[in-house]
């Protein structure tokens, strides 16, 4: 499979040392809503090999990880949401990029830790979770969707601990703390502050698709992810985000 692609946007080692670009909420979330889906793979060998930035989203069943796709990308069935949660296993890919030149891809991995699920399938997608996570060359970011009124459960954890070399060696890293709303402004503000003392320096943002909040935050720090070496000047860094 071949597709269209941006050289400026490809994964290389001279991108890690390059500040991100800024963009407006505006740009970045018409970025993301030319997500298209690209292929369905039920293992590593079927997916394309790719230049472009890939950012993965993963999480356990009911953490909101497909509502959260599907309001970033502003489409309500771009990402599937199975009414058997845990049933969907294949890692789905979907491209980005206007004028059809890909220049980032999204990708869907399955959900985790669903009881219904058989403990064969359980072991078997850990393992081409895992695999993904620790070989797959273009990734460029993780973002793990977490239901902050459960906090990180053990998979949540396992997986934590196959990522940290990775993000040590400058993969990006987001924690987004799924369905905001439901929790009261105290109580958001000592979610965000646990999480990021467990995030291992990686990003946390809270997120509501009700009440959208985190959206434009979010998407505008993807597309600086997935821009590293654009040629828009750099504005001053700006401070690190809390519940106001």
């Amino acid at each position: 499979m071949t597709i269209q692609t941006n050289p400026a946007t490809q994964n290389t080692s001279a991108e890690s040392e390059t500040p991100p670009a800024t963009v407006s909420p505006v740009v970045a979330l018409g970025w993301l809503h030319t997500a298209k889906f690209l292929t369905t793979a039920p293992q590593l060998h079927f997916l394309p090999p790719l230049e472009v930035p890939e950012i993965a989203f993963v999480g356990r069943s009911n953490a909101g990880k497909s509502t959260c796709i599907n309001t970033l990308t502003q489409q309500k069935q771009l990402a599937f949401a199975s009414k058997k949660p845990g049933r969907t296993q294949h890692i789905n890919l979907f491209s980005l990029g206007k004028q059809g030149v890909t220049d980032a891809v999204l990708a869907d991995l399955p959900g985790y830790g669903y009881a219904a699920v058989p403990k064969q399938d359980k072991i078997r997608w850990q393992q081409v979770m895992a695999n993904y996570l620790v070989t797959r060359e273009n990734l460029k970011a993780i973002v793990l969707m977490c239901d902050p009124r459960h906090g990180l459960t053990e998979l949540d954890e396992v997986l934590l601990d196959v990522v940290r070399p990775r993000v040590e060696e400058g993969l990006k890293f987001l924690v987004i703390l799924t369905k905001a709303d439901k929790l009261t402004r105290a109580e958001q503000n000592k979610a965000l502050s646990i999480m990021k003392l467990q995030a291992g320096g990686g990003e946390v943002r809270l997120f509501s698709a009700t009440k959208r909040q985190g959206v434009e935050e979010v998407a505008t720090l993807l597309w600086q992810w997935a821009h590293p070496a654009s040629a828009t000047k750099p504005e001053a860094p700006q401070a690190d985000s809390a519940v106001k």
